[in-house]
């Protein structure tokens, strides 16, 4: 039975000589894989290059309920990204998020809010001018919220610490080493109130910045089975100087 869905592409892995097998997380049946054939032929009804991670497409897909490979009647760039994939700070940007995305977003259910989230920052990233350099912080807090492991807020603008282990604000410091201290505290507590379409108004230099990254990196390790080391961060971070 054929379904049409939007999806976004995560990965493209080579399967054969001409077919690969992509990893797209779909609006209508969260994560899944599909085999397209003859993607590197010259004449490709799907070329290679509309797989690129985060893009953003639409498809007709055949779909059985078995949690097997996939495949794809049809697929189109929907919207067209006009930026991303020529800009090199946006195009880093759209590397690390990838990468945590591949890492964090398994569901093979559908989670329209989770989709919805995801589609519309990779289109605000496209269409926006400036003030980038604080995004993908924005994002990935926000990402929380349907991941299910959102900080609690409570005592947020009057705490010492944040423990990250238990994802709450307080005054006693924790008894582990997974927390934040002044006044990386209190820029965390900011980072939570600002809308994802407004980075420009998180005011924080380089290093503060490496610093949150690399602290909320910790803090998905913590809350997300398997996520590992994520290693684009560094490239991102550099350019980002």
């Amino acid at each position: 039975m054929l379904h049409k869905t939007r999806g976004i592409i995560f990965r493209t892995t080579d399967y054969s000589e001409s077919s690969v097998i992509v990893q797209i997380f779909t609006e209508k049946f969260g994560l899944q894989s599909y085999i397209i054939n003859g993607v590197k032929k010259p004449k490709a009804k799907i070329p290679r290059n509309m797989l690129q991670p985060l893009h953003l497409v639409d498809m007709v897909v055949y779909h059985k309920n078995n949690g097997s490979v996939q495949r794809i009647s049809e697929l189109k760039a929907t919207p067209v990204l006009q930026t991303i994939p020529y800009d090199v700070i946006k195009s880093c940007i759209a590397i690390f998020l990838n990468e945590v995305l591949y890492k964090a977003v398994r569901q093979q259910s559908p989670d329209e809010q989770l989709f919805g989230f995801i589609f519309n920052a990779i289109e605000w990233l496209d269409h926006q001018t400036s003030g980038l350099a604080n995004f993908h912080l924005l994002f990935l807090v926000q990402l929380t919220r349907y991941l299910g492991f959102y900080p609690d807020r409570a005592n947020a603008d009057s705490s010492a610490y944040f423990d990250m282990k238990n994802g709450v604000f307080t005054n006693w410091k924790p008894e582990s080493t997974l927390y934040l201290s002044a006044p990386h505290t209190q820029n965390f507590a900011i980072l939570l109130k600002i809308n994802i379409a407004k980075p420009e108004q998180l005011k924080i230099d380089n290093s503060e910045r490496r610093y949150l990254i690399d602290k909320i990196l910790e803090y998905y390790a913590l809350h997300v089975e398997g996520f590992g080391n994520i290693k684009s961060n560094e490239i991102l971070e550099e350019v980002l100087s």
